[in-house]
């Protein structure tokens, strides 16, 4: 094994390994309806290399494979929460390069809407009694306003200290 595929290893196990330190440490906001699931903002970490995407993927499920076994979420949130993060943090990639005077803005938006979009249908199918359009629309902008801090905010400016500090270079330099 090429050295360099250790250390994106290593860089994938770090970041999910922070991702669910941070969700586990706080349970009561990482799962619901209402959620405002602070490490989510790792996702932008996409925007400065593409190593990221599978350490939050990676995070994210064995944030919600605790979940079930908390109680606090059911075995569907493994599959499409994960696929929801998954495909949140490629989209956060591939608009790296879309920013708003220096901030990758546009990036923040892919884990606030897909997450509202397919975890508000798995709270609307699993947690309800079939689909409604109103308990959806609940659903969704529920969730996706619990993502804008964490992403628009805290993700957007995670990355703009990592990139203004030039520690986005040292993390991720031999590994994109």
């Amino acid at each position: 094994m090429k050295q360099t595929n250790v250390h994106k290893l290593a860089a994938c196990a770090m970041i999910a390994a922070f991702y669910a330190a941070v969700s586990l440490s706080l349970p009561m906001l990482s799962y619901g309806v209402v959620q405002i699931r602070f490490s989510e903002a790792l996702g932008l970490l996409a925007v400065l290399s593409p190593v990221a995407i599978p350490g939050v993927t990676l995070g994210c499920l064995l944030t919600n494979l605790a979940g079930v076994a908390m109680g606090t979420t059911l075995l569907p949130d493994v599959v499409f929460g994960t696929l929801a993060t998954l495909i949140a943090a490629v989209m956060s990639y591939q608009l790296r390069g879309v920013r708003v005077k220096g901030l990758p803005i546009a990036s923040s938006l892919p884990p606030i809407l897909v997450n509202g979009l397919v975890i508000g249908l798995e709270l609307t199918f699993f947690y309800s009694d079939g689909f409604r359009l109103g308990i959806f629309l609940i659903n969704a902008v529920s969730v996706a306003a619990g993502q804008v801090i964490p992403c628009a905010v805290l993700g957007v400016l995670l990355v703009r200290l990592l990139e203004r500090g030039g520690l986005q270079e040292k993390l991720f330099q031999r590994l994109s």
